[in-house]
């Protein structure tokens, strides 16, 4: 498979502090990758990085082979990156659907209103969220509002889909049903995934391959079962002598 996004030695410094350090991994089409690491690891910043919302100090991002370094988070959309945020930002006074009709205005393959909705019906499908469209984003629960950054991120038409902790903050058994969501979302629309997730159980059985950030660098890299037995990921992460 060819690699759909590549970061090359890509350094964020705050002043002297680096908060991710000459990361370099590469990421294939239809590929679900999983990024773990303790807080402050650096995996939201480099999800920022990716996205366009803040600058890289140094390195190279690559999309299908092409830099995005220096674009703006609305030409990243543009070109088929879509990310979900930890904290949930809805429109709270607008609707569900129209929370995600306003995402997909920015799907390039929409080219009318009528388009627009469409994919945005489409993405609360999948997402689960057909049944409370016309709730208020506002009012829906945790859970929900989890599910509604999904299908905005769904209808903007991405082909990699960028999702920070979508699973923080749910029951077990919420847990149990995005799994189910991801999984079918990821097979039915051909995405490549980058999941950041504290919920290690869920990133285990999701992820084809799993990137380790420690103190913002690459600590591991490896299928889930090789990055467990890591002696380095079971000290530093897990905090096993």
């Amino acid at each position: 498979m060819s690699a759909l996004l590549e970061l090359r030695n890509v350094s964020k410094r705050y002043g002297g502090v680096a908060a991710v350090n000459k990361v370099s991994f590469s990421v294939s089409r239809g590929q679900f990758l999983g990024l773990m690491g303790a807080n402050g690891a650096g995996k939201t910043t480099l999800f920022s990085l990716i996205a366009g919302n803040q600058g890289i100090s140094e390195g190279e991002i690559l999309l299908r082979g092409q830099s995005i370094v220096g674009k703006r988070p609305d030409q990243i959309c543009a070109l088929g990156v879509a990310r979900t945020f930890q904290i949930v930002r809805p429109f709270r006074d607008m609707s569900a659907l129209e929370n995600v009709y306003t995402a997909a205005l920015f799907n390039v393959r929409t080219s009318s209103p009528a388009q627009a909705r469409s994919a945005a019906e489409r993405a609360l499908e999948v997402a689960g969220l057909a049944s409370v469209k016309e709730c208020l984003a506002g009012d829906l629960t945790l859970s929900k509002q989890k599910r509604l950054e999904l299908a905005r991120a769904l209808a903007t038409g991405g082909e990699l889909l960028l999702l920070d902790e979508i699973m923080a903050g749910l029951t077990p058994s919420e847990v149990e049903e995005m799994l189910v969501t991801l999984k079918d979302i990821h097979r039915e629309f051909s995405l490549t995934v980058i999941c950041v997730e504290h919920v290690m159980r869920a990133l285990m059985r999701l992820s084809d391959e799993i990137v380790v950030l420690h103190y913002g660098e690459v600590m591991a890299q490896g299928r889930p079962q090789e990055v467990a037995d890591n002696p380095d990921v079971i000290r530093n992460y897990f905090g096993a002598a």
